[in-house]
């Protein structure tokens, strides 16, 4: 269509960000015959439309969608459709129809706008697997402490070696869910406040010290030792949440005590100065390594990093994309003392983001991890 053809609407919709067609058509029966009088710049994008004036069907094929744009030009009716496409990633659109006036020489119009919904389709699936994981987590301990209820009131009644055999399990799985219902709230509560940037002022190493005092008689008790190497104090500083940042090391500080043997070491390393690329630099040869979250860069910018170091069994390459997943913890390491809530990774992933910082990860099986988090420095 030339430009001084371009309907009176052109120019008013012409930079909207959801896509918009005009469809015209004279005979119903001629499925090849309904025409894009019109399309926006999103919609040009979208559909790959080179000109007006080309048949719908080469834009859209979707059986459904065509069918409600045929109620509206010929039933004069509103249509509407839901059409999922392909490509690197999936896209859901909500497809609304409406007829319009008929065109001066004679031709049925209808408007056509899309709807990118998927955003709130993947939030909604995200919501549906959240429940449906936190009720599974919160039933098995919950079955469990039913369980040990019952049989307290029966025949254990008065058997005070399995009375406190079962209380000890009861108190076990209590604290379990103690734990789980506390890692939700913190989580809701981050993510709640993950746009707002943080106002404060602290040093990385001051918090790490903090947190290895706090963990230190834990890690003995498992005989694990834990090894500081550190900048002086004063040098690693940046803008933060003091009390999120001690959350993020006392996560990937305690999950390295858990997964490492007896007799193990864990290696806390808090460097400053580092460009982004440094931080997350290789340091085990022929580790898997992946970055779980990366920062906006800006030109310049020096990062403060804390690694944390086990020497466990490690992590196969295929499970690293997910390991910051709610709830996700890798086959074979579910059960026994190690057994956590599988929202420490995604509670630091959510506040490293906040404090516009990265998260990587290396690995090799049978020889330890490396947590690297890395956070924009004063």
């Amino acid at each position: 269509m030339a430009e001084r053809e371009r309907p009176a609407f052109a120019e008013m919709v012409e930079s909207l960000p959801d896509p918009v067609l005009v469809v015209a058509a004279q005979d119903p029966d001629d499925s090849a015959g309904r025409r894009l009088v019109f399309a926006n710049a999103a919609a040009r994008e979208l559909l790959r439309i080179q000109a007006q004036g080309g048949p719908l069907v080469s834009a859209i094929r979707h059986p459904r969608v065509l069918e409600a744009v045929d109620e509206s030009l010929f039933g004069g009716a509103n249509g509407e459709a839901a059409w999922e496409t392909g490509g690197a990633q999936d896209r859901f659109w909500r497809v609304l129809t409406r007829p319009l006036e008929t065109a001066p020489d004679g031709a049925r119009l209808a408007l056509v706008v899309l709807r990118d919904e998927t955003d709130s389709r993947r939030n909604e699936r995200m919501r549906a697997d959240f429940l449906a994981n936190a009720s599974h987590e919160l039933r098995t301990p919950l079955a469990s402490l039913t369980g040990f209820i019952e049989t307290l009131r029966g025949h254990a009644r008065d058997d005070a070696v399995a009375r406190e055999r079962f209380l000890g399990v009861m108190a076990a799985q209590a604290a379990r869910m103690a734990r789980l219902i506390d890692d939700l709230m913190s989580l809701s509560r981050i993510e709640l406040n993950e746009h707002i940037a943080p106002e404060g002022r602290l040093d990385v190493v001051l918090v790490v010290l903090d947190v290895i005092d706090a963990l230190a008689p834990l890690a003995a008790e498992r005989g694990v030792k834990l090894s500081p190497k550190l900048v002086e104090r004063g040098v690693a500083t940046i803008t933060g949440d003091r009390d999120q940042i001690l959350q993020v090391a006392q996560n990937l500080i305690d999950n390295a005590a858990k997964y490492s043997p007896a007799g193990g070491v864990v290696e806390i390393e808090v460097k400053a100065g580092l460009t982004a690329e440094a931080a997350i630099a290789v340091s085990r040869p022929g580790a898997a390594r992946l970055s779980l979250l990366s920062p906006d860069l800006v030109g310049g910018e020096r990062f403060v990093a804390l690694k944390v170091t086990d020497h466990g069994p490690g992590i196969a390459r295929e499970h690293l994309p997910r390991l910051s997943e709610r709830f996700y913890r890798v086959e074979g390491q579910k059960s026994g003392e190690r057994l956590g809530t599988g929202l420490g990774l995604a509670i630091v992933k959510h506040i490293i983001n906040r404090h516009r910082g990265g998260l990587a990860i290396e690995s090799v099986e049978g020889q330890g991890t490396t947590f690297t988090a890395y956070l924009p420095q004063l």
